[in-house]
C-alpha cells in the first residue's frame, strides 16, 4: 500500500534530518543527491523544516555557483539541551549537550559511601543544575542516565540491589521531580558502553558482539542483530554471577563474591597485581587499570609483568569462553578501565587463549572508549530520544 501523502513527508523529513545529523550542513543540491527525491520536494521539505524551528541556513558553500542551493541548511543545535549521566558508587558524572550532541559543559562530583541517601541525591541533582546553567539551558529536554545494576524491563526502573547505594534508585525519582519538563530515563552502564561501542568505538563494523566490561564491576552486554538484549528481567549479562573454578566458593543471589567477578573485579585485579609485584604508579587512575597500564608497558619475555597479564588473560579467558559457547557473538570487546588499559596486548593473549580452548571463532578486540564509554552511551541515546521526538515535524 503507498503511503498517504502527509507520511511521505514525515518518511522525507526524518531522511533529510538524519542526512543533517550525519554529515553536517548540506546544501539543498546535495539533499536531493543524498535522498534521491526531487527538488521541488527538497524545496518543500526545507521549507517545512525551516518553520518548524528544525533547520536553519548555516552558510554557503563556496565551491557552488551563488544561488539558492549554494546555502548551507543545518539543525539548529539549540532547539534542545540534553544531559547525559554516568552514576558510579563513588560519583557522578554530568555531560550537557545541545541537539546534535555538541558537548556544552561537563563536571564530575565524587560522592563518599558515608554520604547518607538524602545528601548524595541533593548533591548530584544540584551537580546537573549548576552543568545546566554552565551550558546555557534554560531547561534540559531529555536526561539520560547509565548506572550499575539491573533495569526493570516493565518500569523501566533501576530494580532493588544490595550491593548499590540507595540513592542511586532514588536520584531517578528526584530529576524527574525537579526537572518535570523533562524525559528523563535510566540504563544499565554496561549496555549504554556497548551502544556506544558500536557506534562509536570498537564495535562499528558489528551487529552482533558482546562487550565484557572490566571495572570497579563486571558485567557483559549483549548485542545481537543490531539490537541490545536485556533479557526476561533485564538482566543479560549479569556475568559477575557466574560460577567459575578458583574461587572460594559459588556465588549468591544477593552477593556475586565467589562468581566470575572474584577473578577480574577491579579489586581481584589490584590484588593480583600485588603478588606480582606490579606496581601502578599512584593517582593516575584506578589502581587495576593502573597495574594493568604499567603491565603493559614494561612487560618483557618473563617478567612479572608479563606473568600478571598472562594470569589476567587466563581469567579473563573463563568468561569470555562461557560466553563465546553460549552466544557465538563472533567478536568480544574487552571493556572498561582494565580492558581499555590492558589494549590490544592484553586482548591478544584472551584472544590465544580462547581460540585454544573454543572450536567456535571469535575476534577480541579492546575497547576504544574505556570508562567514558558510559557517558558516551547515555549521552548518544538521549540524543536519539530526543531527535525521535523533535523530528516528528508536525504538519503545517
Amino acid at each position: 500500500m503507498a503511503a498517504s501523502p502527509s507520511t511521505a513527508r514525515a518518511i522525507n523529513d526524518r531522511l533529510a534530518l538524519r542526512l543533517l545529523q550525519q554529515e553536517g550542513p548540506l546544501t539543498a543540491g546535495q539533499l536531493k543527491q543524498l535522498t534521491g527525491l526531487s527538488r521541488p520536494t527538497v524545496a518543500d521539505l526545507v521549507e517545512r523544516l525551516t518553520a518548524a524551528g528544525l533547520i536553519a541556513v548555516a552558510g554557503e558553500a563556496g565551491e557552488q555557483r551563488r544561488g539558492p542551493n549554494a546555502k548551507l541548511y543545518g539543525i539548529v543545535a539549540d532547539r534542545a539541551h540534553l544531559a547525559a549521566l554516568d552514576v558510579r558508587t563513588e560519583g557522578v558524572t554530568v555531560v550537557v549537550s545541545d541537539l546534535v550532541g555538541g558537548v556544552l559543559a561537563e563536571a564530575a562530583l565524587p560522592i563518599t559511601g558515608d554520604t547518607g541517601t538524602g545528601p548524595a541525591v541533593e548533591q548530584a541533582v544540584a551537580l546537573v543544575e549548576r552543568t545546566a546553567k554552565e551550558a546555557g539551558a534554560d531547561r534540559l529536554h531529555t536526561v539520560g542516565i547509565g548506572a550499575p545494576g539491573l533495569i526493570d524491563p516493565a518500569s523501566g526502573e533501576l530494580r532493588d540491589s544490595t550491593g548499590l547505594p540507595e540513592w542511586h534508585r532514588r536520584l531517578v525519582a528526584v530529576l524527574q521531580e525537579r526537572l518535570p519538563e523533562a524525559r528523563v530515563s535510566v540504563e544499565n552502564e554496561t549496555n549504554l558502553a556497548a551502544l556506544a561501542e558500536q557506534r562509536d568505538g570498537a564495535a562499528r563494523d558489528r551487529d552482533t558482539f558482546v562487550l565484557l566490561w572490566l571495572g570497579h564491576g563486571t558485567g557483559a552486554a549483549v548485542i545481537l542483530d543490531g539490537t541490545l538484549r536485556r533479557g526476561a528481567s533485564g538482566g543479560t549479562g549479569e556475568i559477575g554471577f557466574l560460577p567459575v573454578p578458583g574461587t572460594s566458593g559459588p556465588p549468591s543471589a544477593t552477593d556475586c563474591a565467589g562468581g566470575f567477578h572474584s577473578l577480574v573485579g577491579a579489586a581481584a585485579v589490584a590484588r593480583l597485581a600485588e603478588e606480582y609485584g606490579v606496581v601502578a604508579e599512584p593517582g593516575i587512575e584506578p589502581p587495576a587499570a593502573g597495574a594493568v597500564r604499567t603491565a603493559v608497558a614494561s612487560a618483557g619475555p618473563a617478567t612479572p609483568e608479563a606473568r600478571f597479564l598472562d594470569t589476567l588473560a587466563d581469567r579473563i579467558t573463563v568468561g569470555v569462553a562461557s560466553v563465546v559457547a553460549l552466544l557465538d557473538p563472533g567478536h568480544v570487546v574487552l571493556g572498561g578501565e582494565v580492558g581499555q588499559a590492558g589494549g590490544e596486548t592484553l586482548a591478544a593473549r584472551v584472544r590465544d587463549r580462547l581460540a585454544a580452548m573454543s572450536p567456535l571463532p571469535a575476534d577480541v578486540r579492546p575497547s576504544t572508549l574505556g570508562g567514558g564509554a558510559v557517558l558516551r552511551g547515555a549521552l548518544l541515546t538521549a540524543r536519539d530520544r530526543a531527535q525521535d521526538e523533535l523530528f516528528g515535524v508536525p504538519e503545517h
